[in-house]
């Protein structure tokens, strides 16, 4: 179906299976509630929105394409929509002219199509892509990494997830232990999540710094290392629960240079 056909005639025949997706159309409008998000577009696709997403994401045909599906979840990331089930009260109409469609799609459609993604597609390595190009974009800025801890409190039901510390609400509380990799002025490159949490020496040992030996851009050579003893691949910045002599070794041996702090404890007599 061509630009030229209404809305009406295009869900008319993704119901028949002829569409691939409808073409989304940005019309002059006034008064467009949550409008503002669009100012962020440039943003969103100068950080690779749309980059290597049909390489590694599978979509269904249908009205709702992977275009629009992706824009959707970006702006309501933006709006501080917390859940794909809050997006249901939003109005429908006014979010679709957002993202150049007629309407947003059912909470029922979006929970079909993440399913579809996650079953079909490659949302992982498509995120490892990502994270490549980021580093790539700004090798500077990756030569710097920080890697920090945090609980994401899991309130559901279907999983009895093990119990950890919150420190910002004090309490031991069931969730998961994301350890998020961070560039030198904060921005993500991504995020390793762990169930049951073996501790930060251990995920940065056997899955961090591995991938960050991969997909770090402009290491110095073998040569290059064993000309200046003083310099390094690049360097990684964390808490004081990585505190270890042994792990700062190992990691030299490797030529990655580690920056922690211990906590010392002052002893009043």
């Amino acid at each position: 179906m061509g630009l030229g056909c209404t809305r009406e005639q295009e869900r008319v025949e993704a119901a028949l299976g002829g569409l691939n997706e409808a073409v989304p159309a940005f019309v002059p409008d006034q008064d467009v509630k949550s409008a503002g998000v669009l100012f962020a577009l440039p943003a969103l696709l100068l950080n690779g929105l749309l980059k290597y997403a049909n390489n590694y994401l599978s979509f269904p045909k249908g009205y709702y394409g992977l275009q629009s599906f992706l824009l959707l979840l970006s702006f309501a990331a933006l709006l501080r929509i917390k859940s794909l089930e809050a997006i249901r009260y939003c109005e429908a109409g006014e979010l679709g002219k957002a993202i150049g469609l007629d309407r947003i799609p059912e909470i029922r459609t979006l929970r079909k199509k993440v399913k579809y993604i996650t079953n079909h597609g490659e949302p992982e390595q498509w995120s490892k892509e990502l994270s490549k190009y980021w580093m790539e974009e700004d090798p500077e800025l990756a030569w710097i990494l920080y890697v920090d801890g945090h609980v994401r409190v899991y309130s559901g039901s279907k999983t009895p997830l093990p119990k950890r510390y919150v420190s910002r609400q004090k309490l031991c509380l069931r969730g998961l232990t994301d350890y998020w990799v961070n560039d030198a002025v904060g921005k993500p490159f991504f995020v390793v999540s762990k169930a049951v949490n073996p501790g930060l020496l251990s995920v940065m040992r056997e899955q961090i710094i591995p991938r960050l030996l991969r997909d770090i851009p402009k290491q110095p050579t073998g040569e290059e290392l064993k000309a200046n003893r003083h310099l390094y691949r690049f360097g990684v910045v964390f808490d004081r629960e990585g505190y270890s002599p042994e792990f700062f070794k190992e990691m030299w041996e490797k030529r990655i240079a580690c920056y922690t702090y211990k906590k010392v404890t002052i002893q009043r007599k």
